[in-house]
């Protein structure tokens, strides 16, 4: 299986990456974006560095160099060219990067068909690096999104791109709230199919009687809150949040933009009226419980979430069961933090999750342009609190 869907993720990416020009693959508009090319060049070194250097006999590097410029934090892998200065890589180019990619494609063929013992072996480090250069594809998407944002000329990825964007018309129970589960209860992943570290051990958790909201907050959720003030209050705002919308001047999502008679926003499909019917997308945590705290409510914690969510019923295709997938991220109450009882994985590979667990907050769900078979219901995803270029709604809760 893992044979067979190396060629399926690695396509995809090359896919997503086609419809832009070299130039759009190597600008870098904030410290926070990467180019596209270097995600591509970044997934495929860590093929070769994990997989194809230890274990292929006589594996020669495309370019040794490649390894200090597209390694990201694996500070027991080696040194690294500064995040903050991917976008200075003019060289090399995304077809010299596409000839990288197809180097390593051909041999992990060749190292996906030794002997049966070996593959064996290999298969979960394989479906890790499947698995992370999903998470890359769907950053691609976020990175050229703030990318084209800063262009005055406001260029679409794709003019015509269904999916790429929330939609509307896809949450029932507008208004509604559902009972959540009290009691002791299990969380975390049970051990059945791929899971990250960070998502395990399986543990209890105490959950309180509380409610949880049967739809996500819309656009036309937050444009009451603009209307009332929500961006000028400070009783509503963490400390922290306040501070920063008065740094900042945000008075409204990230890529909104008054245009005379209302309010546009920014898409990959280029800049289109506000839909009220629409989840709000690209507000920070600092909005979200912001915006929780002027409903009279608050966002749920992590336990709360996964245990009203439903499994995903078809991969990467959005659900008309409260938006729960497919079509924003959603923050929780939840600083993200070690389970009790976590270990990260055994070598360099543990510095996927782990050393990241702080200053972070943590996210359920997946979004617009997660891979589809990405999303399950005890993935963490996590960002800081400030941050709004993810793809990030919410949905709220309250005590019962």
């Amino acid at each position: 299986m893992t044979s067979l869907t190396y060629p399926e993720v690695r396509a995809r990416t090359e896919a997503l990456a086609a419809v832009l020009s070299p130039e759009d693959q190597t600008v870098q508009s904030m410290p926070d974006v990467s180019p596209t090319k270097w995600h591509r060049a970044h997934t495929t070194w860590f093929f070769e560095t994990f997989l194809l250097a230890p274990n292929l006999a006589g594996y020669d590097a495309f370019d040794p160099s490649y390894a200090f410029l597209f390694n990201s934090y694996y500070e027991a892998v080696g040194p690294r060219h500064a995040r903050v200065n991917r976008g200075q890589l003019s060289r090399p180019g995304s077809a010299e990067v596409a000839r990288y990619r197809s180097h390593v494609d051909h041999a992990m063929a060749e190292l996906l068909h030794a002997d049966p013992s070996t593959v064996e072996k290999l298969a979960p480090l394989v479906q890790l690096g499947l698995h992370h250069e999903q998470q890359h594809q769907e950053l691609l998407l976020m990175d050229i999104k703030h990318v084209l944002s800063v262009n005055p000329l406001r260029p679409a990825y794709c003019a015509d791109a269904p999916g790429l964007h929330p939609s509307a018309g896809l949450d029932d129970g507008a208004g509604t709230w559902r009972s959540g589960l009290p009691g002791v209860l299990g969380v975390g992943h049970d051990g059945d199919g791929f899971s990250y570290d960070n998502e395990r051990p399986r543990h209890e958790a105490l959950l309180q009687p509380h409610e949880v909201a049967a739809r996500l907050v819309t656009a036309g959720d937050w444009l009451a809150f603009m209307a009332d003030g929500g961006y000028t209050r400070p009783e509503l705002w963490m400390s922290d949040g306040w501070a920063t919308v008065q740094t900042e001047g945000w008075d409204s999502p990230l890529y909104w933009e008054p245009d005379g008679s209302g309010w546009s926003v920014f898409t990959l499909c280029g800049l289109v009226p506000v839909d009220p019917a629409v989840p709000v997308c690209h507000v920070s945590w600092y909005e979200a419980d912001a915006f929780a705290r002027w409903s009279g409510a608050r966002l749920p914690s992590e336990a709360e979430w996964e245990l009203a969510a439903p499994e995903p019923a078809v991969p990467g295709r959005p659900e008309a069961d409260g938006g729960w997938y497919g079509q924003v991220w959603q923050w929780t109450s939840s600083p993200y933090s070690p389970y009790p009882g976590f270990a990260p994985d055994p070598g360099a590979v543990g510095e996927y999750n782990g050393k990241f667990m702080v200053n972070q907050h943590v996210l359920r769900g997946s979004c617009c342009v997660t891979s589809p078979g990405h999303a399950r219901r005890t993935y963490r995803n996590f960002f800081p609190p400030g941050a709004r270029w993810p793809f990030t709604g919410l949905r709220l809760a309250r005590n019962a």
